[in-house]
């Protein structure tokens, strides 16, 4: 098949992005095309894109403009095909197909029609597909990690957010195809399983008609995989069985990700999420609670319209009462389409910067205490990457997820164990700083001084 396009891939947003990325490499592969990452040489540029807020909007169009400037034949794929399909059109000449979040797999066809000369508008506009084990995959994250989507699609109506109009209403996949897919993946030697979907403690709710995160955890401890971490996890569905399920399996990670997006009651109302006003405060202490041992990482979103002095303050009170391990800060992002977009009483964007900024200055000396904790254990560390001329290591320990937390910076020790890339390695902490952990690989006599605390 040498008579076959070349084709490159640009990966843009989130890890969900990314696997709908990993399954198109998948059957172009399959189907016989060269794909690397050298867009010079490529015949076609495929970009993934994203359209959650306009910084990620504002990087796509970059990417695709830059494209058009070098005369690429650019396929576009992801949240904005599905989102803005005419103006794309109309301002790229240079983008030969269109490709709905909904119909990535059928990129195959997609290349070929265009191959015939076709311009191709590929967008479903209700997006229902959602693929399983069975769907070939060729994976970008590091050899050791990867995600795994339980589920896609979002029925909530969150007042900021886009995502159930370019994905659709949720779908999830069957436990035994999530576990079957599990299964494959440690097979290929994956020491790290992170399930995604947009909302995860809502699992199997549209298939089983009720929610059953708590069943494919316990399934998944048949998984002979090391570390299995739980995304987007929302507070109402962390319940007593979730929790029990937490507690119960040892190989998933005391680790939460919780996108709460703000801590005031009129302001999560404004939001169209009044239930976790009520909520908040008592479940992240029951969490505290019931796994003592858990990260909790949560995101929020300063300057919603309305959002005023005292309302901020309020979210910098939370911060401080609960001690979240990761934080991230977000300012808001009129969407059209949205029902924040037309709001009244929208936040100058100066403002919003500087509550983003205060509250990221608020965590830090927070985000330090967590992590000095760890001085002094001896954890498991994810190695992935190495510094050939120092011998230096880096990797990460169950209280971080890629691409969002911090990193492990490990020296070599001549008494410690061997350490490989794609390894669990065991490692003594020696010192910390608000974003990343420090030390080196354990020694016979580290393991000897805390038994207690070796993996």
């Amino acid at each position: 098949m040498t008579d076959q396009p070349t084709i490159a891939v640009s990966h843009l947003g989130c890890e969900k992005n990314r696997i709908d990325t990993e399954h198109m490499l998948g059957l172009l592969v399959e189907a016989g095309y060269a794909v690397n990452n050298d867009e010079d040489l490529a015949d076609y540029v495929i970009v993934n894109t994203c359209s959650f807020i306009q910084a990620a909007r504002e990087e796509s169009v970059r990417t695709l403009v830059e494209l058009a400037e070098a005369n690429k034949k650019i396929v576009i794929t992801g949240c904005m095909a599905q989102h803005f399909q005419s103006e794309l059109l109309e301002e790229l000449p240079e983008a030969v197909a269109l490709v709905g979040t909904g119909d990535y797999h059928k990129i195959v066809d997609v290349i070929r029609r265009v191959e015939t000369g076709e311009r191709v508008q590929e967008v479903s506009a209700h997006p229902t597909y959602l693929a399983d084990e069975s769907v070939p995959r060729y994976r970008t994250t590091p050899e050791a990690v990867a995600y795994l989507r339980i589920a896609e699609g979002c029925d909530y109506g969150c007042a900021f957010c886009i995502i159930p109009h370019l994905r659709g209403k949720q779908r999830s996949r069957s436990i035994e195809s999530i576990v079957a897919e599990a299964k494959q993946l440690a097979d290929q030697g994956v020491q790290e399983i992170i399930l995604i979907s947009q909302i995860t403690t809502n699992y199997g709710l549209d298939l089983y008609g009720r929610p059953r995160l708590a069943d494919l955890l316990r399934a998944l401890a048949q998984v002979e995989v090391p570390w299995i971490r739980v995304h987007y996890a929302y507070p109402t569905g962390l319940t007593p069985e979730v929790i029990a399920a937490f507690q119960e399996t040892p190989n998933v990670l005391p680790y939460l990700d919780l996108p709460l997006q703000h801590s005031h009651p009129d302001i999560l109302k404004a939001m169209n999420r009044p239930w976790q006003g009520q909520v908040n405060d008592h479940i992240i202490e029951r969490l505290k609670q019931q796994l003592p041992e858990a990260v909790l990482r949560t995101t929020f979103i300063v300057g919603f319209p309305g959002e005023t002095e005292a309302h901020f303050q309020h979210l910098c009170e939370f911060v401080q009462r609960h001690g979240f391990d990761h934080v991230g800060v977000f300012t808001f992002s009129p969407e059209e389409g949205t029902a924040a977009y037309a709001l009244n009483s929208q936040v100058d964007p100066a403002v919003m910067d500087a509550r983003r900024d205060r509250l990221m200055a608020l965590q830090q000396p927070i985000a330090l205490r967590q992590n000095q904790r760890e001085i002094g254990k001896v954890v498991n560390v994810l190695i992935e990457q190495e510094n050939p001329a120092t011998g230096q290591l880096l990797g990460r320990s169950a209280r971080f997820s890629p691409e969002v937390d911090g990193w492990v910076y490990l020296r070599p020790s001549p008494q410690g164990q061997a350490a490989s890339l794609g390894t669990m390695a065991i490692a003594k902490i020696t010192d910390a700083d608000p974003y990343d952990l420090y030390g080196h690989i354990a020694t016979a006599a580290d393991l000897m001084a805390d038994p207690q605390q070796s993996p």
